[in-house]
């Protein structure tokens, strides 16, 4: 069966519940298993700067915050009668979107269009980016409107 392993990222945006949401729609459909995965730093990351209530991260959020985000994430697809597995994985998130795709198999990885915004982009590069030049399977990027 095409998709049978989908592996999205999150990390709580509205780009990623985004992403979450159709990824819970398309596995219910096709009878699929959704693979979530969160990345978090070693040490607690330092807030960049907060617009509409929300915070951005310099390297991503910290090991509290991803828990949470996961759950959150994970009650969504479980609503939709899907079955679920979580990651919260160290590091880098486009990496560990990919080592959890080629660790299960992924037929599919969903992510939002939002990756890394700003001066921060030219230096690290977008998570949807580099999911797209390295998948080792097919790749949906979920377009949400910019803010």
């Amino acid at each position: 069966m095409p998709f049978s392993a989908i592996v999205v990222g999150t990390d709580g945006s509205d780009a990623a519940r985004e992403a979450v949401r159709q990824a819970a729609e398309l596995a219910s459909v096709l009878g699929a298993h959704v693979h979530l995965v969160c990345a978090y730093e070693p040490s607690p990351s330092v807030a960049v700067r907060e617009r509409a209530g929300a915070v951005e991260w310099a390297l991503g959020p910290p090991r509290e915050m991803v828990d949470a985000t996961l759950e959150d994430a994970a009650a969504m697809v479980r609503a939709a009668g899907v079955t679920v597995d979580v990651y919260a994985r160290r590091g880098d998130a486009a990496d560990a979107i990919l080592d959890v795709a080629e660790e299960r198999g992924a037929d599919l990885i969903i992510v939002g269009n939002r990756g890394t915004t700003g001066p921060s982009r030219f230096l690290l590069g977008s998570v949807p980016d580099k999911i797209s030049h390295h998948a080792p399977c097919a790749v949906m990027i979920i377009r949400t409107p910019q803010p």
